[in-house]
Formats: structure tokens, C-alpha cells, sequence
């Protein structure tokens, strides 16, 4: 599993008490059912606890109006089941939702309701900022804080999904862990949290979509395990030494190991994997790379996301020229490769990951620009 990349503490270390959502279902289960025998109360008590963690979205004991006064205090003394301090909620035009979340230690952590169609997706940081140092990406630029925590993942999704009730919005469709932090490089919460999303909470692993940028024993680790849960490879050139220039793990997992590791999660049954390429004008969008890319995709049965760059502080880079992305999707299209064009979502309120936590380290907080952490994945 994955190493601890800070020497910093993880969540609320000050509080014993356990938080019901950083168990697995199968676990909160039973331990209920040993706080609810030791107190003399029935069995069923078990089942209204978890249908208002798991179906009402319940953050307080006090909202379970169904159990006695005495059996919520009860719970409280024993538990948690509480969620993040909102720090800013932004709204963009087009109807995209950011929260930044104030961990109980202070860190930010970034989450985004991004609607498109019939689809509600929310997008999940698994690490206060990252270590990965791509060149491309704003959470890069703010640092690396810590690993979050299984409660403090699962959170996200229901401190969102609550936020959508209370706005008379349409519920949560999907999740993709694609916002702060390399998922794969904190398995050792990332894989809880899948089960408590999709055990739990009931969303399908086929709506779950977990990206990484290439932590090989992540791939096979996910590939193993008997739900479809999608995988996401922010891939950003077909070509091993433009790919390094831009995602410094490469050094460790070069891409042909990489796309190995893919066929063994494409070989393991009905998974779904997309290819995300960062359109960078001059750096990666030249034309002989697009067929290779094709052929990459093809061989992989893969999705590929073309997405203009989104620029980013210290940073002179500039998305690719309309033209040169209609080559790359029409290249693809003719290879016989499914690829869209992600058109840019919220950037009224720097929507894209790590920008409004990379904003609020700078003009809140007065954080100097860090320099790059070091990657520590096994």
C-alpha cells in the first residue's frame, strides 16, 4: 500500500473517537450492533443508525429524531459522524459547484459538482494538494500537505450531496477521483472509500472512475479487485521522453510498463479505461503525435479526453489552437477511437483542481509558493 508522503498528522487526531464513515459498511454495521447489545437496545436500532448515515446523509447524531434522546448522546460519546468546515463555495456561470473544505487540522481540500446533461459528476480529492510536481497542474503549485483519510474522502461526497439537496439540485450520478492529490498513491484510504461509496451509498462502481498518472502497483491492485470501477490515465503524450518532461513519475513507470499494466485492467473483464490528454500548444499537440496516440487508444479499447490546457501561476504555457485539437479528435475519430473534446467547466471560478485551494494558500493564508514535494508511492 502506499507510504504516508508528510510527516504531518492525518484529520482530527485529537478526537479517539472512531468516524463511522472511515469504516466499510460491513464493519459499521457490526460495530453498532456491539454498541446497541452492550446498551440493551434492539437490533433494529442498527438499521435506522445506518439508513440515516447512508440515505438521509445525516452529519449530526441529533438528526436521528427516530432513535431516543438517550441513544443519540449515547452515539455521540462513542463516534463521529461529522464532515468538513465549509471554507468557500463557488457557483460558475455554466453551473459547475466548487467547495473548499477546511480539514479539523486545517488543510484545504478542493471537491467540484460539475453538470453536463443528465449527469451529475463530482470530483473527489484523495490528498491535500500532491507530490506528484506535473508540470501542467495547479495542485502541484500549492504543495503537498498530506494523505486524507477514508472519512475525509467520503465526506466529500456526502457533504456535497447534501449541499445539492438543500439547493434543490439534481443528485450526484458520478464520481471521478480526479481532483487533488494521485488516488493511487494513497490506496490505503482510496480502496476503503470505493467500497463505502459503492457498498454504502449505494452509487454503481461503473459511475466511479478513479485517475491516476501511471502508480503501476495502484493499476494492478484496482484491477483485481471484483467491482468495475473505471480508471482514468492522465496519459498527456504517447511518447516516453515528452511524457517525463511533463509527469516525473514517468522516470519511475515508463510507458511501456504502464501500458502493460492497462491490458492486465482491461484483461480483467469489462473496465473502462479513459485516456486524459492536456492539449499544451507547441509542447504536446504536435501533429506526428496524434497517430500515435491513436494507436495506443485503440489497442486498449480506450476513451480519450482532449482538454485545452488550463493555465496555471508561474506558468506561460497556453492551450492548443482550436485547429490543432480538431486534428488530434479527428485523428482519433478515424482510428476508430472514441475521443471528445472537454470543454473547460468553471474557469469563472477556477474550477480546474488545486486552483481556488492554490488562490486561498496565497491570498488568506499568505503561503509562498512552495517548491515541489518528493513522490513517495510503492
Amino acid at each position: 500500500m502506499a507510504a504516508e508522503n508528510s510527516p504531518r498528522g492525518k484529520g482530527d487526531t485529537a478526537d479517539p473517537r472512531p468516524h463511522l464513515l472511515a469504516l466499510l459498511p460491513d464493519e459499521m454495521e457490526l460495530r453498532l450492533q456491539e454498541h446497541m447489545a452492550a446498551r440493551g437496545q434492539p437490533t433494529y436500532r442498527v438499521g435506522q443508525v445506518t439508513e440515516w448515515i447512508y440515505r438521509h446523509l445525516a452529519t449530526s447524531f441529533d438528526e436521528m429524531t427516530n432513535l431516543p434522546v438517550a441513544e443519540r448522546e449515547a452515539l455521540e460519546r462513542a463516534f463521529r459522524i461529522g464532515q468538513p468546515e465549509t471554507h468557500t463555495v463557488s457557483r460558475s456561470a455554466d453551473g459547475t459547484v466548487k467547495h473548499l473544505w477546511r480539514m479539523a487540522d486545517g488543510e484545504l481540500v478542493e471537491s467540484v459538482l460539475i453538470p453536463a446533461g443528465d449527469r451529475l459528476t463530482l470530483c473527489l480529492s484523495s490528498q491535500a494538494g500532491c507530490a506528484m510536481g506535473c508540470t501542467f497542474c495547479a495542485t502541484g503549485w500549492g504543495g503537498f500537505g498530506r494523505q486524507l483519510t477514508i472519512d475525509e474522502i467520503v465526506t466529500q461526497y456526502r457533504s456535497s450531496a447534501r449541499w445539492l439537496e438543500e439547493n434543490g439540485r439534481e443528485p450526484i450520478t458520478n464520481v471521478v477521483f480526479m481532483g487533488m492529490g494521485e488516488p493511487l498513491a494513497n490506496r490505503k484510504a482510496v480502496h476503503p472509500a470505493l467500497t463505502v461509496l459503492n457498498q454504502g451509498f449505494g452509487l454503481g462502481a461503473r459511475r466511479i472512475t478513479v485517475s491516476t498518472v501511471g502508480v503501476i502497483p495502484g493499476i494492478r491492485e484496482l484491477a483485481v479487485r471484483p467491482e468495475q470501477f473505471g480508471l482514468a490515465l492522465s496519459l498527456h503524450s504517447p511518447v516516453e521522453e515528452l511524457r517525463a518532461q511533463l509527469i516525473p513519475l514517468e522516470k519511475r513507470y515508463p510507458l511501456p510498463r504502464l501500458l502493460e499494466a492497462l491490458r492486465e485492467f482491461r484483461d480483467a473483464g469489462g473496465r473502462r479505461i479513459t485516456f486524459e490528454y492536456t492539449m499544451i500548444r507547441d509542447v504536446n499537440d504536435a501533429p506526428e503525435l496524434a497517430p500515435l496516440l491513436a494507436e495506443q487508444a485503440r489497442e486498449l479499447g480506450a476513451f480519450v479526453n482532449l482538454i485545452p490546457f488550463n493555465p496555471i501561476p508561474d506558468q506561460d504555457w497556453l492551450p492548443s489552437r482550436p485547429d490543432r485539437i480538431e486534428h488530434f479528435r479527428r485523428t482519433l475519430d478515424e482510428a476508430g477511437v472514441s475521443a471528445a473534446v472537454r470543454e473547460p467547466r468553471g474557469r469563472d471560478i477556477d474550477a480546474a483542481c488545486g486552483q481556488l485551494r492554490a488562490n486561498a494558500l496565497v491570498q488568506i493564508e499568505g503561503r509562498p509558493r512552495p517548491r515541489a514535494g518528493r513522490t513517495v508511492v510503492t
